[in-house]
Parts: C-alpha cells; sequence; structure tokens
C-alpha cells in the first residue's frame, strides 16, 4: 500500500545520473526556486543502469502531473526510453525536459518529439513559472521555452536540499558563478555568456551548513572558477580556515589567471586537500 503523505507529488523532478555518487544539481536549482509549488514536488534520483520500467514504475507511484526530466550527454539514451514507456502507459502526464543536451540541438531530436515542452537554457525560475501554468490550465502555445537568464541575486540556493544521505556518501556540487569567457567553438559552456557571480556571503553561509552537517567533498562546478580572482581567494581561504582532515575541494582553473596572492592561499593547503581541473585549448600560438 502506498502512503499518500509520502509518495504523492504533482511535480516530480528526476533525471538519471551517471552513477549514485553524482547528486543531481540542476534538479536541486529547481526545487529551490519553485516557491508555493515547492511543497507539491518531489525530487527522485536513478542511475544509467536501471531499467526503464522500474524507474516509470516509481515515478507513476508518486502520482504525478508534471514530470520534469534533466537530460545530459550521459543519459539522453536512456531518458528518452523512459519517457517513451511513461507516455504509453500515462498520455496524460506532461513531461518537461531541460538541460544541455537539450538546450541547443532541438531539432531532430526523438526526445523532444516525445516531450511535451522544452525549457531552453537556465530553468531555475522558468520551470516554476510553466509548472503554475500547467497546474491552472493555461497551456503554454509554444513547445520549446526559451529561458531568461534569471538573475543570480534573486535566487534561493540549492544546498540545504542535499539530505544527510548525500552528505554522507555522495560528491557535493556547489557553483559560485555561472557562464564562460570564452568562446571555444567546441564547447558548449561557451554558448553562456555572460559571467555572473552568486552573492558570496549566502554562498559562503551554505557552504558552512555544508560543512556542519560533515561534508568533506565539494565539487565547484564554475567552468572559470579562477576568473574573479577576488572570489577565489575569499572562497579558498574559507575552506583553509576550515580545514580539518578529508576535506577535498575540486575547481575548474584556466592556467595563465593564477596570481601571486592566489599561488600564495592554494600552496597553505595540505596535499590532497585541492584538485584543480586546468583545461590546455590548444599549444598553436596563432589560435586566440
Amino acid at each position: 500500500m502506498i502512503d499518500s503523505a509520502v509518495y504523492m507529488a504533482e511535480i516530480v523532478l528526476t533525471t538519471l545520473n551517471a552513477k549514485y555518487i553524482h547528486a543531481a544539481f540542476g534538479l536541486r536549482c529547481l526545487l529551490a526556486n519553485l516557491g508555493e509549488l515547492k511543497s507539491r514536488a518531489c525530487l527522485i534520483e536513478f542511475d544509467i543502469s536501471q531499467r526503464p520500467l522500474d524507474v516509470v514504475e516509481v515515478l507513476l507511484a508518486r502520482q504525478p502531473k508534471i514530470v520534469g526530466f534533466g537530460v545530459y550527454i550521459w543519459n539522453v539514451a536512456q531518458t528518452l526510453e523512459v519517457i517513451a514507456v511513461l507516455k504509453r502507459v500515462r498520455p496524460d502526464i506532461m513531461v518537461i525536459i531541460g538541460g544541455p543536451e537539450v538546450s541547443h540541438e532541438i531539432e531532430g531530436q526523438d526526445i523532444v518529439r516525445l516531450a511535451d515542452y522544452v525549457i531552453a537554457g537556465e530553468a531555475d525560475l522558468e520551470f516554476a513559472r510553466v509548472c503554475n501554468r500547467l497546474l491552472t490550465g493555461d497551456t503554454p502555445a509554444q513547445k520549446v521555452i526559451a529561458a531568461a537568464l534569471p538573475d543570480l541575486n534573486q535566487l534561493a540556493l540549492p544546498y540545504d536540499l542535499y539530505t544527510d544521505a548525500d552528505a554522507a556518501h555522495r560528491v557535493i556540487y556547489v557553483e559560485a558563478s555561472r557562464g564562460c569567457p570564452f568562446t571555444c567553438e567546441f564547447c558548449l559552456s561557451s554558448l553562456d555568456i555572460p559571467v555572473r557571480q552568486f552573492p558570496l556571503p549566502p554562498l559562503l553561509e551554505a557552504l558552512q551548513r555544508l560543512l556542519d552537517r560533515g561534508v568533506r567533498q565539494f565539487k565547484f562546478v564554475d567552468r572559470t572558477f579562477n576568473l574573479n580572482v577576488h572570489v577565489s581567494k575569499t572562497i579558498l581561504q574559507f575552506f583553509h580556515d576550515r580545514y580539518r582532515p578529508g576535506l577535498f575541494v575540486h575547481f575548474e582553473m584556466i592556467p595563465d589567471r593564477l596570481p601571486h596572492d592566489l599561488r600564495k592561499i592554494i600552496a597553505r593547503f595540505p596535499p590532497g586537500a585541492l584538485q584543480f581541473e586546468v583545461g590546455v585549448q590548444t599549444f598553436n600560438p596563432e589560435v586566440s
């Protein structure tokens, strides 16, 4: 017997992670910004090894009216299978898809054909607007909805939505900024312009709460963490001041923006505490 107080949710946010250890950061951003709809929603995560029928069974147990899928390069094929089964069994459920794999190349994708709506771009606020319209019977006319860039100062941060199990067993994703300053033709991140910073005080407060809950593994998803050196120094100093054995923090960096003050803070950390992902795009001096 299903406990309706636990299982029923009009809005279900879901995705198929590559592995259990990866928590769905984007879905937590959507859930945090659902406003008055938040109490009518839930988040369910799967991984790509699970059978589509099993995934659909879990989703249907919540009796949703709307299911939102996060679609990425690693799960688009499996998510297509899940949506196909879900629509075959319950065609009345509204399916909304979003994420990088469906935000830029929309035409010709089978997953777009099966979905009811596609939200392209940063959907933190737009997902709530679309859900509110659907639940009140105000059906959007267009299938593909381009989300305006949200003001990061207005967004609710998602970090309190990480559960105790997440804190104990999973990599915790965080972000201090969005966007990329570069225009590499081979990379989707080059479409995320301009670079915008989250306000530091609430971010640091949220990081402190995560540390207080025992989180020791942080992965920043910023495309270029050291673009704003002041922000980089502040965050690194924050972690250094609170260092405990087992702390591990991952950043994506650019190698030509490491001034002395930043290198000095980095050097204070013990071996193994920091990991830098540094992209060297070319060794050809004629390529800018």
